[in-house]
């Protein structure tokens, strides 16, 4: 069962899933922060999305990892991919790139490529 959740299509499934939810946490927070800050009106959405934002961004950090190993992707696409965790958004590009290049397999019959 284990080996069947760490085949490329399943990690490459899971990164794509992750990566998004890492941009609309983004948002999410950024939201609640202008609340916040501009408005002044209320704190809950800081409250609510910062540790929502914080346990996706975990969450893309450990599936990034889990990619580069069952992916084989190389130092450079890794750091990358850990890198675009940090703009706001930036997920949803890494994720389109690493599609188009190859280096995020779709499909069920996908494989690992290097890179």
């Amino acid at each position: 069962m284990a080996a069947r959740l760490l085949a490329p299509a399943p990690v490459a499934r899971a990164f794509r899933v992750v990566a998004v939810a890492e941009a609309v946490s983004w948002v999410l927070l950024l939201a609640g922060m202008f609340v916040k800050w501009v408005l002044r009106t209320s704190e809950v959405g800081v409250q609510v999305f910062g540790p929502v934002h914080g346990a996706v961004f975990v969450a893309y950090v450990v599936v990034t990892l889990v990619a580069w190993r069952v992916l084989r992707w190389s130092i450079g696409t890794t750091v990358l991919a850990l890198a675009a965790s940090v703009p706001p958004l930036v997920t949803l590009w890494f994720e389109h790139w690493a599609r188009r290049t190859g280096r995020l397999p779709v499909g069920e019959t996908a494989t690992a490529s290097a890179g």
